[in-house]
Order: structure tokens, then sequence, then C-alpha cells
């Protein structure tokens, strides 16, 4: 599937992200200044895709939509996923074998 919908998220007079989508990147095209393609994502499906001056993107952002961020929404959201701390996972300790038959035959 391609992707279908242009997401552009900014961020709003009261702090708040806002985010419009567009069917299709004519509406982008008209307000911003295309100032390349993009040759180098790992989603193969963003490559060719319009660079705009003052937006940061093509990003994927699910399935079939593309997304562009003005630089202080990246900044803000890049600094707010660095620090967030991930959940560890601990591991069970289990006994080897060895340990266990040793603790085995000193307990009988």
């Amino acid at each position: 599937m391609s992707k279908s919908v242009f997401r552009v998220v900014t961020r709003a007079a009261d702090g708040s992200l806002r985010i419009k989508d567009y069917p299709t990147s004519e509406p982008l095209l008209r307000m911003h200044t295309q100032i390349g393609i993009d040759d180098c994502s790992t989603d193969l499906a963003l490559r060719g895709l319009p660079v705009f001056r003052g937006l940061v993107g093509p990003m994927p952002d699910g399935k079939c939509i593309i997304r562009y961020e003005s630089p202080e929404v990246f900044e803000t959201l890049t600094k707010e996923w660095s620090a967030a701390k991930t959940a560890r996972r601990t591991r069970r300790r289990t006994q080897a074998p060895a340990a266990a038959e040793t603790e085995a035959q000193t307990a009988s």
C-alpha cells in the first residue's frame, strides 16, 4: 500500500500541537517552497517525495501517512523521545544444571 495522507504538524499559538492532513501534496506545494526531493530515506515509499523549506520530512507516520514537522516541533518531540525512560525487562535468574545437581547432592 502506498502512502496516501500528507500530515503537517506545527505548534499552535497556545503551545499545543496542530495537525493538518492533506490527501495530496498539492496544497503543500502551494504553501511551501520545494527545495529538493528525498533520495535517502530507509522507507522506500518516501523516496522521491518533496522536501520543503521550513519543514522537516518526509518521515513515515504509520502505514499510509507521510509526516512533515516544523523544526521547533521536530526538536521538541525528539528531545522528549530521547529523554523518555524505557521500561527495562529483568531476566529471571535460573540455576545452572550443574549447580542444581551439586546443591541437591549436598542437601541429601
